[in-house]
């Protein structure tokens, strides 16, 4: 699907609550195409819940997230327009890494075994051994498996829980630049992370939760380590 910069990704007085914990309340953003948005926070704060919002794996308690002029939800068909990593890769350890692919292409209907060598050298699995299974892989390999896997359909959105969790600085700083790769491709990015560094080289959106509310919600061409420091202590004062 081609992607357009009107199509915002909203939510509008969202909540969410299990039994009777609330784990987000009134929470209204606005995620745009072009951008990539850190979504930060202490633990418990929601980050977790909005992502699995944002991927229809989790439905709304009360509220709407609109992607465009559409509601967005596993009903949807807006669902084949996300691309998402959380903190299992999502991929299965039996098969090897090109399988892997090969397999969510055809449940995207998509034939393409260039599209697939081309995702596996972006990744830089390309010289891994055909038949070696995902579970030989290091938790690096397997988090650049699951990026491509992501990426293999060119969703619209792009959503990552902890991304540079299992990755070491060289990792890191690839992860960063794939990102604001498809971030200059129009893409629409949105990454939980406690890593206030990185969040500061990517990102051009930031959001921080705290209690399961927005306490912070800013968006800017750059924001320095400094700025990200500063916003996130001011936003979360008093949490603990």
């Amino acid at each position: 699907m081609g992607l357009t910069s009107d199509r915002v990704l909203r939510l509008v007085n969202v909540g969410k609550t299990f039994g009777r914990h609330r784990a987000l309340a009134d929470v209204s953003l606005a995620f745009v195409p072009g951008r990539v948005a850190a979504v930060l926070g202490p633990n418990g704060a929601g980050k977790s819940t909005l992502l699995g919002l944002l991927s229809t794996l989790s439905q709304p308690s009360q509220g709407r997230i609109t992607l465009g002029d559409e509601e967005l939800s596993r009903h949807s068909p807006l669902r084949a327009t996300i691309g998402y990593v959380g903190h299992e890769p999502g991929v299965y350890g039996d098969l090897s890494a090109r399988q892997n692919l090969r397999l969510f292409a055809s449940l995207y209907g998509m034939a393409s075994a260039e599209r697939i060598d081309e995702m596996l050298a972006r990744v830089g699995l390309d010289g891994v051994r055909r038949e070696a299974a995902a579970r030989t892989f290091s938790r690096g390999m397997l988090q650049r498996l699951a990026l491509a896997r992501a990426l293999l359909h060119e969703p619209e959105i792009l959503l990552f829980d902890e991304p540079g969790a299992a990755l070491d600085p060289a990792g890191a700083a690839w992860l960063a630049g794939e990102l604001q790769r498809e971030r200059e491709a129009g893409r629409l990015v949105v990454l939980v992370t406690h890593d206030l560094a990185a969040a500061a080289a990517i990102a051009t959106h930031v959001v921080v939760l705290r209690r399961g509310r927005v306490a912070r919600d800013e968006a800017r061409a750059s924001f320095s380590a400094d700025e990200v420091r500063r916003i996130y202590e001011e936003a979360t004062r008093g949490s603990t």
